[in-house]
């Protein structure tokens, strides 16, 4: 039998008033117990902000900041700030003695709003760097300190509880989810002062009430993780515990999530666990070795981002991430994550030519240590916060990304479906004329709607770099490019999936997105763009309003086609049932301008079939051609049913109908 060696001896603690005679630094105040330390080692310590970065702390009825930071290949670690006139010298933080390479220290004195940096001296070559904290819950975007961390404290008063209560039903899979993504710096400016982006408070006036009043039932914000360059629109992430400081403190952002959560509206955010950047008061390099970056560039470096990729094979690594990802649902009470870049993570050759990547030890192409970072990050959100979603931004065919993890899934709850996207584009994009040639791109994407809980995402990506704004990839004059934009938002609610696009396609922006300029509210006073707006308000309403359209969203006992082959008209015709018989609805699709009369389609039953939804009438701008509220199923077989409908089929139109009970 193997005897186990003997741990060394702490060293004795010493108190507050036996340290201030021997310098400005206390050592011994520790919150890491060593349960802390294993977790940490393990790669599986969830709550790190609690224990390292800086802490508000009284020891002996002396009252500082307790400093801890991971450093592990320093020869010497101290802390500097605005209390010690920047001097790199006089605050000395001490190594633990177990090896964790955590370097610690309290400070008397020391108070909320405390700037500090961390100047690491690195036993490799004599490096010497200011750093920020990792860990830090505020970083000072300043060309005078030089993004410096702040001391800070994150209480709140939560005004949340109902939210809090019962938002397992908004975001259970099962709930209608009509998400707004918008990026927090261009959604409104203040062009009077200086076209400066509203704070966070100010955001807290106009965005809950505007989301609530146009039906959407969840909000994304693209990264407000701290960020040195806006123009990455936020995802070169050097803050993963901290929200932005360019629109407020942590407590502005928690006040605009609580308004957000008192008017019903679920708050998802960004996430950046793939990359960041290389400025050297981040990440990167950080104790003068790779740290959370791979060593080897082949692993660690990102070509097409110029930017650098985190070590998931270190525990202290994953103990981070895992812990970043914890944070935001515990301090911050967000209801989901949506992962970016997923596709970088599990592929060792993303973006790299033959001979610039490394096999795994198999000799095959996925990032193992990746893939077991993601399961382990998804089933520690989903068993700590149930309640919240994790959505996974992946474009390749990946299998089972949103399937558990005990069948051999990633674990994600949702994914984005960019097929959906590109073929649903690419159909739009053609001349009506022609798209009786390409049905196949239009019905392909019900061929594998169930095989992941999808999300239909027509987001950002799709509207910069000059692909032009989803109104400019509308065919025809302006009355069919309004049209089309109708339809288009029509049948991504119609389609099985959760539902999300980007900020201003709701009224029909032509410009394409820019991060330096507000979204163009003005065009709200013309009749086109409101009636759009309005179109997307009823669209909300319906698909909150009707089982059918989102009840069973991931099952395919929720669809069902009454004719996807009619190519030469360009139309289709599906049902959209619910676990209750009652709740069917028929949806109608003319992707042409021209109106079809007398359109035969087999319905289910005999009966009245109201029409509950017409994106045709003049209230959204269309030419009013309609079936005057709804017809009676006649029993004419078509379709494969007994019954069914002589429709009129409005000019590049939706149609809805429910059987009347």
């Amino acid at each position: 039998m193997v005897e186990k060696k003997k741990k060394a001896a702490a060293p004795k603690k010493q108190t507050a008033q036996q340290a201030s005679h021997k310098g400005p630094v206390v050592h011994g105040p520790s919150l890491l117990t060593e349960h802390d330390i294993y977790l940490f080692k393990e790669g599986s310590h969830s709550r790190l902000y609690e224990k390292l970065g800086s802490h508000l702390l009284t020891v002996d009825n002396v009252a500082g900041v307790l400093f801890a930071v991971w450093a592990p290949n320093a020869e010497q670690v101290s802390v500097m700030g605005d209390f010690n006139g920047w001097n790199n010298g006089s605050h000395h933080l001490a190594a633990r003695w177990d090896g964790s390479g955590i370097w610690e220290g309290f400070v008397p004195g020391l108070g909320n709003g405390s700037l500090y940096k961390y100047h690491v001296v690195s036993h490799h070559k004599g490096y010497r760097v200011d750093k920020g904290d990792p860990y830090a819950f505020v970083w000072e975007l300043s060309h005078k300190t030089g993004s410096a961390s702040v001391v800070w404290d994150l209480a709140h008063e939560w005004c949340d509880q109902l939210w809090m209560k019962d938002r397992h039903q908004a975001n259970a899979l099962d709930a209608p989810m009509s998400v707004y993504e918008m990026h927090f710096g261009s959604w409104r400016r203040v062009p009077e002062d200086g076209n400066r982006s509203l704070n966070y408070r100010e955001m807290a006036e106009w965005l809950p009430g505007y989301l609530k009043d146009t039906g959407f039932t969840h909000v994304e914000f693209m990264p407000v993780m701290e960020h040195p360059f806006f123009g990455s629109w936020g995802y070169q992430v050097t803050g993963y515990f901290a929200p932005t400081s360019r629109f407020g403190t942590p407590q502005d952002f928690m006040l605009l999530i609580d308004r957000l959560h008192q008017e019903g509206v679920g708050v998802i955010l960004d996430w950046v666990p793939s990359h960041f950047p290389s400025d050297e008061h981040g990440l990167a390099y950080f104790d003068g070795t790779h740290l959370y970056e791979h060593e080897d560039p082949r692993k660690g470096f990102h070509p097409d981002w110029n930017s650098y990729i985190f070590n998931y094979d270190r525990h202290e690594v994953r103990s981070f991430l895992l812990s970043s990802a914890l944070f935001w649902m515990d301090r911050y009470h967000v209801d989901g994550l949506r992962i970016d870049a997923v596709a970088s993570m599990l592929y060792l050759d993303y973006g790299r030519k033959h001979g610039e990547w490394i096999p795994n030890k198999y000799g095959g192409k996925e990032n193992l240590e990746a893939i077991a970072f993601l399961r382990k990050m998804n089933e520690e959100v989903y068993r700590v916060f149930p309640d919240t979603q994790i959505i996974a931004e992946e474009s390749t065919a990946w299998p089972m990304v949103s399937r558990p993890v005990f069948v051999g899934g990633l674990g994600f709850g949702m994914k984005w479906n960019m097929g959906w996207m590109h073929d649903t584009l690419s159909y739009f994009s053609l001349e009506p004329v022609h798209r009786k040639y390409h049905q196949g791109q239009l019905t392909f994407s019900i061929w594998y709607a169930f095989t992941e809980n999808f999300m239909l995402a027509l987001s950002h990506d799709e509207v910069v770099h000059g692909k032009g704004s989803l109104m400019n990839k509308m065919p025809g004059d302006d009355w069919q490019k309004f049209a089309n934009m109708r339809l288009l938002m029509g049948y991504l609610y119609a389609h099985p999936g959760k539902k999300l696009f980007f900020m201003g396609a709701e009224f029909g922006q032509w410009r394409e997105w820019n991060h330096d300029a507000s979204v163009d509210w003005h065009l709200l006073d013309y009749a086109p763009h409101a009636g759009l707006r309005r179109w997307i308000q009823h669209l909300n309403i319906l698909y909150r309003g009707e089982k059918a359209m989102h009840e069973l969203d991931f099952d395919g006992a929720g669809f069902e086609w009454v004719d996807f082959g009619d190519a030469d008209n360009s139309v289709i015709t599906f049902l959209r049932k619910g676990r209750s018989p009652r709740d069917e609805v028929l949806v109608a699709c003319n992707f042409t301008p021209v109106p079809r009369h007398n359109y035969r389609v087999g319905v289910t039953s005999a009966g009245f079939w109201r029409e509950i939804l017409n994106s045709d009438a003049p209230e959204y701008g269309g030419s009013g051609q309609g079936n005057f509220g709804g017809l009676v199923a006649t029993p004419v077989s078509s379709h494969g049913k007994y019954h069914s409908l002589s429709l009129t089929l409005p000019p590049l139109g939706m149609v809805v109908f429910k059987r009347q009970e």
